[in-house]
């Protein structure tokens, strides 16, 4: 079957910039300042508050975000002896690449195969077997598809072990786990505003935290660790408090270009904290909308719940897709539905994989972990999943439900 070029496109993400969005941008042009300043620190104040933590700093994107607070993490806890850090194998690679490039090693446990997020039971286990307890110093679960893992049984272990909770927050946007918002509850919390997540921004990140001295780290970090970490000079009103530090000799020195970390350049642009201030003033619309998605398209392809594992629906997920999983590939593989539904204008992606056994740039840990993620290894060979935005229509989702039946039906009959 030859796609028809005149077909239904049902994208997996979708962005249409409205009144709102473009009113910031154009104060961002008029007020002649493009890299971050006010918008970027009204987004951080509105962010934290919606979160529900004290603190939020903005980078350039989520990978950023994730690098930045590991290194914070690294220098305020002297974690350098400490490399081990238990996380999801399911899940986008970034967030892999963001451990080992902040200098730490990914240790993966298995997922609940329902809500894709690392089991608090399998983290137990691997703790209670370890046999160098002393080199872990981080549990980093992954809020896949908008799912929260139950962050206070981790909480709790961490507590147990002696670990920082770390919580990557990014596919889960305002998605609530017992009263609290995901990324509230951990010692610091990651999210990534990239195009395709619930508030798109293209390329922005975040961090929050409850603690200040990670918040006062990671603001050093992001800007290549220099010494000044205020939001405006103040030179002009007299010497920085900060060049005291210089032995008298402050007048040699301006702290916006003196260094005393190490750190990257994870500053945002103001353009892409105008754009996601614009959505998140329209964030609990957007969240209503993807679950009643979810909810329809749950009821319409109930009937294929032998095949086709489908998402547990809850008031409390703010869905970044509709994720499913293919119960009995033997019947249908992902391979074969995915060029389907394709076919049929109805765009598709695989849930990542698992990383230590089907991603490449892993390949040296597949020996490890063989026969180990059962769970992750199954969803990373049959996960996928499709769009779930909020810029969807009753026909378009009726379009989709359409598409599964012919599916569905050629392969039974």
């Amino acid at each position: 079957m030859k796609r028809n070029k005149n077909m239904r496109r049902i994208s997996v993400g979708w962005l249409e910039i409205g009144p709102e969005e473009r009113k910031n941008v154009l104060e961002v042009l008029d007020s002649g300042r493009i890299t971050e300043g006010a918008k970027t620190y009204e987004f951080e104040k509105k962010w934290a508050d919606f979160i529900g933590a004290k603190y939020c700093v903005a980078t350039s994107s989520g990978t950023a975000a994730l690098i930045t607070v590991l290194t914070a993490l690294k220098y305020l806890y002297k974690l350098e002896n400490r490399p081990k850090i238990i996380t999801s194998p399911l899940t986008y690679i970034s967030v892999i690449h963001a451990i080992v490039l902040a200098g730490f090693e990914p240790v993966f446990v298995d997922i609940d195969p329902f809500t894709f997020g690392i089991s608090p039971e399998a983290v137990e286990r691997h703790l209670i077997k370890a046999k160098d307890k002393n080199k872990y110093s981080i549990i980093l679960p992954v809020d896949l598809m908008g799912f929260s893992v139950q962050i206070d049984k981790i909480k709790s272990i961490a507590k147990k072990y002696n670990l920082i909770v770390l919580d990557d927050a990014s596919e889960a946007h305002g998605s609530v786990y017992r009263g609290k918002k995901c990324g509230a509850a951990a010692d610091a919390g990651v999210f990534s505003f990239y195009i395709a997540h619930n508030i798109q921004a293209g390329e922005m990140g975040a961090i929050v935290t409850n603690h200040y001295d990670i918040y006062r780290l990671s603001k050093k970090i992001k800007t290549n660790g220099r010494l000044c970490e205020c939001r405006i000079c103040t030179r002009s009103k007299g010497i920085c408090p900060y060049l005291k530090y210089h032995d008298g000799k402050a007048d040699d020195f301006d702290p916006r270009f003196l260094h005393d970390l190490i750190g990257y350049n994870f500053k945002t642009m103001e353009f892409q904290a105008a754009i996601a201030l614009a959505q998140l003033g329209k964030i609990n619309d957007i969240i209503s909308k993807r679950q009643r998605i979810v909810k329809y398209l749950n009821e319409k392809l109930s009937k294929y719940s032998g095949i086709l594992q489908l998402p547990d629906y809850s008031s409390c997920v703010s869905y970044l897709a509709y994720p499913l999983v293919i119960r009995k590939p033997r019947v249908i593989c992902r391979k074969a539905l995915r060029m389907e539904l394709e076919k049929r204008g109805v765009e598709t992606r695989p849930l990542f994989g698992c990383v230590p056994l089907q991603q490449p740039a892993y390949s040296h840990l597949k020996k490890i972990y063989k026969g180990k993620l059962p769970n992750a290894e199954f969803v990373g060979e049959n996960g996928f999943y499709i769009g779930a935005h909020q810029y969807l229509k009753t026909e378009d989702l009726e379009y989709i439900v359409r598409a599964f039946e012919e599916i569905m039906e050629r392969k039974n009959g």
